[in-house]
């Protein structure tokens, strides 16, 4: 499937349903997230729902501490 990653163009694996899937695949499942599926910010209870479809456009913030 292809859909657009944080601006680039993706091949992920059709295994991937969702949008829960999508995170857990690049190991980012322990972080805190901001996501972003066809311009409409999804809440954390969303990405289990959200389905993946080829041609999502889909962007993910991560927060990143430090001084």
């Amino acid at each position: 499937m292809q859909i657009q990653l944080n601006g680039e163009k993706q091949t992920v694996p059709p295994h991937l349903k969702t949008v829960d899937d999508l995170i857990k695949h690049f190991k980012l499942n322990s972080k805190i997230l901001v996501v972003e599926h066809n311009r409409h910010v999804l809440t954390r209870e969303m990405h289990a729902t959200t389905r993946l479809s080829d041609g999502d456009c889909i962007e993910i913030v991560h927060f990143v501490g430090g001084g």
